[in-house]
């Protein structure tokens, strides 16, 4: 059986991902948990072989939390579900490492599929959302709206360099840039012109 962990914004239970899974004989999901908060900790109780994103959070917001989940669960892989039609939903050109990207939509077939390829250590990427990335402008690098994006949920500094493995220096630099490209006044301003494009939650 291929253990499966929902990561849902408030931990639906009743999600159209679970749904379609459930009816695999193949796969179990152990599981829907919330974005954000105890997530780390909890998915690892559930030792899942893949873990799946079905949030509206943007890939920024999910990338800090993604690469979490593989440094206390390095046997599971990840899987992002992406809204084409959304800026801040579409792979990131560089960094993304070893994560995968579906269409938010993906017909059950395509889903379980693509679970069963992760499963068996295969990197999944739809072609569509590869396509959509390669193809719009973006100002701010991936980095940069990750630190945003952390940010934006109210971490410090600190936190915000030891949960991406940077120095405090680094941080600053990386929000001290996004302010100039963004042409806002200060951090808040930031996070504000930046939602408005499209690119954070």
């Amino acid at each position: 059986m291929i253990r499966v962990l929902v990561v849902a914004d408030g931990g639906r239970s009743k999600s159209r991902v679970r749904a379609l899974l459930n009816a695999e004989p193949d796969i179990d999901v152990v599981g829907t948990l919330a974005f954000g908060g105890e997530l780390v900790v909890r998915a690892a109780e559930l030792w899942p072989k893949v873990i799946i994103f079905d949030t509206e959070y943007m890939v920024s917001q999910v990338l800090p939390i993604a690469a979490e989940l593989r440094a206390r669960i390095p046997s599971a892989s990840v899987v992002l579900l992406c809204d084409p039609t959304k800026r801040g939903m579409l792979p990131p050109r560089r960094r993304a490492g070893d994560l995968s990207f579906l269409l938010k939509d993906a017909s059950p077939g395509l889903l379980a599929s693509s679970v069963r390829r992760l499963a068996g250590g295969e990197r999944v990427i739809h072609p569509q959302l590869q396509a959509a990335a390669l193809n719009t402008e973006r100002g701010l690098s991936t980095r940069e709206l990750e630190v945003l994006g952390l940010a934006a949920e109210g971490e410090p500094v600190a936190e915000i360099a030891h949960r991406l493995y940077l120095s405090g220096g680094t941080v600053r630099n990386y929000l001290s840039a996004v302010i100039m490209k963004t042409g806002a006044r200060n951090r808040l301003d930031a996070i504000r012109i930046v939602r408005k494009d499209g690119w954070l939650r």
